[in-house]
């Protein structure tokens, strides 16, 4: 028998390769796992990071009813948070829950918003924020609109807060707004007072003008409403014993100005408020706050607390640029020529159409 040498090099050349397919196959399968475990390793990071810098920081604000004034201050955290780099929506998620004058809500509304877990809350006015930092002692609480936050037991100190409280106070110079009464009306003899009784930030502020003014030579006359259902009696009779009335930061009556500017325009009285919003309704002239202005200063701090700033060694920002804003129309329907010294740097308000006139 001839042997072909050539096709048994050929057979033993096919089965040393049949031989070793498995070893090769298996070197090569758990290369391309090693590749594909190290690409998914580089791929899972990058997704991490990409989520870190995508995420959104949680927001909860809580506000202690609708009106003018307080929907300025919450407009003004929207657009200063905004202007930030936080926009509403995009790099934050900002829940606001509004308790529409009920205090019982402010309650549940603070569970609510605590619930989900926020990077900040924040207080409008003093109800508000006192009860988010009773409620929460860890979180950031930061207040907007709150006049004396030291009286109302929300820090040790305005200028070292010492817990987790800071914010901007939106107090107002009442010595000031007492002597532009004065001045306005040098004839008067007997200026009312009217706030709430439940509302520390006004009775603190009621008991400075009412030293403001005696000092002055005149006469004080105070009267305290319970709640917005009792302000039509409470301003009959306070409206038909004085010359003026003042009133304080007082979220209540600014949410029912209609109310006692149909009083006092039949008495033929001036209203003295403390907000801008309310001499657009109804409200003779004010040296007030820019309330849009506090809420944005209030997003500045609440900016500086998410980028690391402690509430503890954070100092409470008084809102000092004061504006007097007069009601021309109001002006002119009672008779009541206002000084050119107190008009050349006063804003002249467009009043609301429920604004009395």
């Amino acid at each position: 028998m001839k042997i072909d040498i050539k096709k048994i090099v050929i057979g033993l050349v096919i089965l040393g390769l049949v031989i070793s397919f498995p070893f090769l196959f298996n070197n090569a399968k758990q290369g391309k796992d090693t590749d594909a475990t190290s690409k998914g390793d580089t791929t899972e990071t990058a997704s991490d990071d990409d989520k870190s810098e995508d995420e959104q920081v949680q927001i909860g604000i809580l506000q202690l009813v609708s009106h003018p004034a307080l929907d300025a201050i919450a407009q003004g955290i929207y657009d200063g948070l905004a202007e930030a780099g936080y926009k509403n929506g995009e790099k934050a998620s900002i829940d606001l829950e509004n308790a529409q004058g009920d205090q019982g809500n402010l309650a549940t509304m603070t569970q609510t918003l605590i619930a989900k877990d926020p990077d900040v809350l924040v207080g409008i006015t003093t109800p508000a924020a006192q009860t988010l930092a009773n409620a929460e002692k860890t979180t950031p609480v930061i207040m907007s609109a709150v006049t004396y936050p030291e009286e109302a037991g929300l820090v040790a100190s305005e200028n070292k807060p010492g817990g987790n409280v800071t914010g901007v106070s939106d107090r107002t110079p009442v010595k000031e707004q007492i002597a532009q009464i004065k001045e306005v009306l040098p004839d008067a003899e007997t200026i009312g007072v009217l706030y709430t009784a439940s509302e520390d930030n006004a009775a603190t502020q009621a008991k400075e003008a009412e030293q403001a003014i005696e000092e002055l030579g005149l006469k004080s006359e105070t009267k305290t409403v319970s709640n917005t259902t009792d302000l039509q009696q409470i301003s009959e009779q306070l409206a038909s014993q004085v010359d003026a009335i003042y009133v304080p930061i007082d979220n209540g009556i600014a949410s029912a100005m209609v109310t006692l500017v149909n009083v006092t325009d039949s008495y033929k009285i001036p209203v003295f408020p403390s907000a801008d919003t309310m001499v657009k309704d109804g409200g003779f002239m004010g040296l007030g706050v820019d309330q849009y202005g506090v809420g944005k200063q209030t997003a500045e701090v609440i900016v500086d607390i998410l980028k690391g700033e402690k509430p503890s060694d954070y100092p409470i920002k008084i809102t000092t640029a004061t504006t007097t804003y007069v009601n021309e129309e109001k002006a002119k329907e009672l008779g009541i020529t206002i000084p050119d010294d107190l008009l050349k740097d006063a804003e002249i308000v467009v009043p609301s159409e429920e604004g009395g006139n």
